[in-house]
């Protein structure tokens, strides 16, 4: 079985070239990343919502999570043991992006990973840190608009790129006509021409840019093709969830272990973005009408509570919780596989062969 090179982010190394992916609200804090980064991976907190279990995040919800990210940070750096990389995912539709990134970067987080829109100010908001920075994108032309614009205006690459493919979970970057007929669309393609360009601004900064593969990698094959079309990492989210170490309930792991591949649906997100989730109570209960939003939690830019059909961050800390009924439970393509339990270093593993 093929040995994979490790996935070196300048000066930061992961061993087992795989990603975990940053799972929002409270699927992946500390113990998940701690832990993935302890087995020589990249560990990757979310800090979407990341203090809705602090005392005052109803009345200072930016505050709270300020605190939080703080304390998952710590927490993660003592489980990892000074082994892996640890990351943040920080979506730039989060309202206050930059003060989330100047707090992750105030706690010398290694890496921060950011989609959800395109992070066109991220190189200034790390300037002068060791905090390595890597754009989520799911076609060419975002990748292209990041490139370009970051060469333009701070004469600077990517660390690392982070292409999402169609199969991914939570909010996805692509329309939902394109999700419904994904499989017309050549993915591997697109895969393989934003490497190019990638490998492209790499030679003119001199520096090897890797470039990590996400949605739908559920297993040592989905790596393995990945691989083969020229990544250096890949991105794994959904299989993680059903883990000891995984930060959601017991109730939200077993809604995966429970679904079918007939449960999987794409949904419309009140925050104006696509998703894919497990197809349940709450959602059919959203299809037949609105939930009032009681309180704005301040979460996404482009949210406007007065027009959404329900609060999103409600829905996903109620999912987290385990009120399944009243909650929203993200999930990949492949979530239907998951069928038992598992520990991260059993996962890594297989991954690392």
């Amino acid at each position: 079985m093929k040995k994979w090179n490790p996935l070196e982010i300048g000066e930061l190394k992961a061993e087992i070239p795989v990603l975990q992916g940053g799972m929002g609200v409270g699927v992946s804090l500390s113990s998940l990343a701690g832990a993935v980064a302890s087995c020589g991976s990249v560990g990757m907190i979310s800090t979407a919502q990341i203090g809705w279990r602090e005392e005052d995040f109803s009345q200072n919800p930016m505050k709270a999570n300020f605190r939080a990210i703080r304390k998952e940070i710590e927490k993660a750096r003592e489980i990892a043991q000074g082994n892996g990389i640890l990351g943040v995912n920080i979506m730039v539709a989060t309202q206050n992006y930059k003060e989330y990134v100047k707090e992750a970067v105030k706690n010398k987080i290694d890496l921060i990973v950011s989609g959800a829109g395109l992070p066109i100010d991220l190189p200034e908001l790390v300037e002068g840190t060791k905090t390595k920075i890597a754009p989520i994108v799911s076609s060419l032309k975002s990748a292209s608009v990041i490139c370009k614009m970051w060469d333009r205006k701070y004469k600077k690459a990517p660390d690392m790129v982070v292409i999402e493919g169609p199969k991914a979970g939570g909010h996805l970057g692509f329309s939902r006509e394109e999700l419904e007929t994904e499989e017309a669309m050549d993915y591997d393609c697109v895969i393989r021409s934003i490497i190019q360009l990638v490998r492209q601004y790499g030679e003119k900064y001199g520096k090897k840019i890797p470039v990590v593969v996400a949605g739908g990698i559920f297993d040592r094959k989905d790596m393995e093709h990945a691989m083969d079309l020229g990544a250096d990492g890949v991105q794994v989210a959904t299989r993680f969830v059903t883990t000891v170490e995984c930060d959601a309930s017991e109730a939200y792991k077993q809604a995966y272990l429970d679904a079918e591949k007939e449960d999987i649906c794409i949904v419309q997100s009140p925050v104006g973005m696509p998703g894919r989730a497990i197809r349940n109570a709450f959602i059919k209960k959203v299809q037949e009408s609105k939930i009032p939003v009681k309180k704005c939690h301040h979460c996404i830019s482009t949210c406007n509570p007065a027009k959404i059909p329900y609060c999103i961050t409600d829905a996903l800390i109620h999912a987290v919780e385990g009120d399944l009924d009243n909650g929203l439970i993200f999930c990949g393509e492949n979530a239907w596989k998951c069928n038992k339990i598992e520990t991260v270093p059993e996962i890594l593993e297989e991954f690392a062969g």
